[in-house]
């Protein structure tokens, strides 16, 4: 049976495909918020923080529906990373249609489009800090359809609701995450 695999062969698979330092960073904020679902549900939080890191780590390449995640998929077999890896990168992509079985694959799916969200939301601040970002700020612009159009709010509130959690605490949740790697998130 071959060793499991670590957030740093993680980390060095995300800088082998990714060169995009922003979507190098969206890895990062997701496996942060992974972590801390992690400690709350009581799951292995390197493996959930490494489906976080790993989640869009084929995109630059693979940019397509008809290609991400699936021919990461490809990869990460080839690699060596475990099948349970590999399902909770599927859960983060919905039109993958793969069931959403685990606390692990609800909180990936939960997590993606919050993350990038709440960054969204930093970078319109005068400050650009996310020190500066709180809850109801975060509330307020996703009333505004056309901030961060390509953001699902659908997705974000069903994320919160698999979650058995209000929307206000998942924002609260991701949000202290971000918070707790903004100088590595720039932000």
């Amino acid at each position: 049976m071959p060793a499991m695999k670590t957030r740093s062969d993680a980390w060095e698979l995300l800088n082998k495909y990714t060169k995009n330092q922003n979507l190098i960073k969206h890895g990062l904020a997701v496996e942060v918020a992974m972590r801390l679902y992690a400690r709350k549900f009581q799951g292995d939080e390197d493996v959930w923080g490494i489906v976080g890191l790993l989640h869009d780590f084929d995109y630059e390449k693979y940019p397509t529906l008809e290609e991400h995640p699936y021919k990461g998929q490809e990869i990460l077999e080839a690699e060596g990373f475990s099948e349970e890896i590999r399902r909770g990168i599927m859960a983060h992509a919905p039109h993958t249609e793969t069931p959403r079985e685990t606390m692990m694959h609800k909180a990936i799916f939960a997590v993606d489009e919050l993350s990038g969200f709440i960054v969204a939301v930093t970078l319109i601040r005068p400050t650009k800090k996310i020190a500066d970002v709180d809850i109801q700020s975060v509330l307020k612009k996703m009333k505004q359809k056309g901030f961060a159009r390509g953001v699902s709010r659908e997705d974000i509130m069903q994320g919160a609701q698999e979650l058995g959690i209000s929307l206000e605490e998942h924002i609260a949740n991701v949000l202290e995450a971000l918070q707790g790697v903004a100088g590595e998130l720039g932000l």
